[in-house]
């Protein structure tokens, strides 16, 4: 091994050598500890209990007769066997524990005429955190006898102030205020209109369509729709 001391020009061109290989030395320890600093972040993270978000999904049939009993399905992921709450128009309906796979199932009998929405919460556990679902509707119907009107009335205004055309959406109600919505169903279809009128005033018929909305049930001259109201 040469002895570096005695000659000075060795000296210093070695010390030119070793200058880029320190410098590449310090470039690669500053890499890896930058490198290195999310997975301890992340790891400080997990010890401290960070916990998994919860995505929660509920279902059921849209359209239910007033009295009827239906099922209520829906799905908590992460998939673990934990406690739902599932609510109906923000009452509590009942309160179940998922299967393996995160499924629930409730049963709901509806109690009248409506339009009510249901909602699952899942509760959190030690590593996925608490979630709650979007909302579903349920379409509750009773039966109502109706008819229809339109013809030698267009071009008038009706008894809440609107201009009977045509193309005019809405019912006439002897009872329900101006302006309320009500759905409507038959045989498969279904309309969402709101009171625009008073009447009908034969028989026992509780709702006046107008020519547009009759057209868009499909329904004939008179006879029996399904109403949210």
């Amino acid at each position: 091994m040469f002895r570096l001391r005695r000659f000075p020009w060795k000296r210093r061109r070695a010390g030119l050598v070793l200058v880029p290989l320190m410098a590449m030395t310090i470039t690669t320890v500053l890499a890896m500890a930058s490198t290195a600093l999310p997975e301890s972040t992340s790891s400080a993270e997990r010890k401290a209990g960070a916990r998994e978000p919860t995505k929660v999904k509920v279902r059921s049939k849209r359209h239910v007769r007033s009295g009827q009993t239906i099922a209520i399905r829906g799905r908590a992921r992460p998939a673990a066997r934990r406690w739902v709450t599932v609510r109906v128009a923000g009452r509590k309906l009942k309160t179940v524990r998922t299967r393996a796979d995160g499924r629930f199932r409730v049963r709901w009998r509806a109690p009248r005429a409506g339009v009510f929405k249901a909602r699952a919460i899942a509760r959190g556990t030690k590593q996925v955190k608490p979630g709650r679902s979007g909302k579903a509707q349920l379409n509750v119907y009773r039966a109502a006898e109706a008819s229809w009107y339109g013809p030698g009335f267009y071009g008038n205004r009706t008894a809440c102030g609107k201009t009977l055309t045509t193309s005019t959406l809405g019912v006439a109600n002897k009872h329900l205020p101006c302006g309320t919505k009500v759905t409507l169903r038959y045989r498969g279809r279904t309309v969402r209109v709101r009171v625009i009128d008073r009447g009908p005033y034969a028989g026992n018929r509780e709702y006046d369509l107008t020519g547009a909305t009759k057209a868009k049930l499909g329904f004939g001259s008179t006879g029996v729709v399904l109403s949210t109201r």
